[in-house]
């Protein structure tokens, strides 16, 4: 059987299983394979913001922008944050119905943040970066910024101009396919040295946490979203929803990075038809907003800590606290386990100092391997299911 002949999907899945065969059976000759996984996922990280920057300042320089269009880009990002809360609401619900707690020991290492202000604070700051720096840091809110002031400006330019700006934003975007199709590659690799490192056992003590976890973003994947994008469009969500999980979640779940996933995404939107003045926004933004995932980390590990100091959580502060991971998630980075210190600050609101909340950020590490893996995959994927049904509902109406 020519495997070059499969699907990339049914190539994944045996990169997924070569390497967690390998990482088992002999962990020192699959360590080193890691370092595919890591070319892979800098690859990605190295493209997108490029990507991001050249699609969005083409698609808006060639192209008419309506009213309709504004209006759909800020339904998605209304969406954006009615799943992101939705979603701190199933954690809240799944945590006291399945109430955990934590043996705390180790602390983790890293600077929480004081106050959601800080963490707001930071997401304007990131909108108005300088464009160079942004491209380097990968800061894609900038990146957004400067592509669409100039963006604007280029509609005046000239029409030879704007054909060459699009025959560069399509260049980048051949480059991304071919990044794209080494996934298999980079995935085995990535799975081989997870495996080999982590293994089962370091898992095996935090199970119950983590699978209530994984419970909770699978019930937003399957339930949560298929229900708002039914009720935008009116007609089964489903084939859309798993379509988005299979070709966005499988990728986002190895690599662990939303931004890392923005090219998949990007090419995703496309495949489906939504608009490219829609989706070139939207998706990049959606990887630093749409954090339905982060939401539940944040919610779930705060409650743990909680009840794992006999703290009461009244029903009023039970839904500060899903605002509060709601807002902080926004703020989440969009690297592995960006999420985690962010706990710290929703636990403060329960009176929990800082060197016990990083106990439970450490923790948080230790299943993360699991938890980011899963959280990354909603998040991502879940930027495409709200920006198709967006585009749906505005192309019907």
């Amino acid at each position: 059987m020519n495997l070059l002949k499969l699907g990339l999907v049914p190539q994944i899945l045996i990169g997924v299983v070569a390497g967690a065969l390998l990482g088992v059976l002999a962990p020192g000759v699959a360590e080193p394979f890691g370092l595919l996984g890591q070319l892979f996922v800098g690859m990605l990280k190295a493209v997108a913001p490029l990507l991001v920057m050249l699609l969005v300042m083409s698609a808006i320089a060639n192209r008419h922008e309506s009213g309709a269009d504004g209006r759909k880009g800020l339904l998605t990002l209304l969406l954006y944050l009615a799943g992101t809360v939705s979603a701190a609401l199933v954690a809240l619900l799944m945590s006291q119905w399945f109430p955990q707690t934590i043996a705390l020991t180790d602390v983790a290492e890293g600077s929480p943040p004081v106050a959601v202000g800080a963490v707001l604070a930071d997401v304007l700051f990131k909108l108005i970066d300088n464009p160079v720096n942004a491209l380097l840091s990968g800061n894609f809110l900038g990146c957004l910024t400067w592509a669409i002031l100039l963006g604007i400006s280029f509609r005046r330019a000239s029409a030879a101009f704007k054909e060459h700006l699009q025959t560069l934003a399509e260049g980048v975007s051949d480059i991304v396919r071919y990044v794209i199709r080494l996934a298999p590659l980079g995935i085995f690799g990535l799975v081989c040295v997870t495996v080999a490192t982590t293994g089962v056992e370091a898992l095996a003590g935090y199970a119950s946490l983590a699978l209530l976890l994984v419970a909770c973003m699978l019930i937003v994947a399957l339930v949560v979203n298929p229900l708002i994008v039914y009720l935008l469009i009116r007609r089964n969500p489903y084939p859309m929803v798993l379509q988005c999980l299979e070709e966005s979640g499988i990728t986002a779940f190895f690599t662990r990075s939303s931004a890392a996933n923005i090219p998949v995404n990007l090419a995703l939107a496309k495949k489906l038809g939504i608009s490219e003045e829609l989706y070139s926004v939207t998706i990049p933004v959606g990887a630093t907003v749409n954090m339905a995932g982060a939401a539940i980390t944040i919610t779930v590990l705060t409650l743990a800590a909680a009840n794992t100091l006999g703290i009461e959580v009244s029903f009023a502060t039970a839904l500060l606290l899903c605002v509060i991971a709601a807002l902080s998630a926004c703020g989440a980075s969009g690297v592995p386990s960006g999420s985690l210190l962010l706990v710290p600050l929703a636990c403060s609101l329960f009176g929990i100092s800082v060197d016990v909340a990083m106990q439970v950020v450490a923790v948080g590490f230790i299943i993360s391997v699991i938890q980011d893996s899963a959280e990354t995959a909603l998040n991502s994927s879940t930027d495409v299911v709200y920006t198709y049904a967006v585009d749906q509902r505005g192309g019907e109406g």
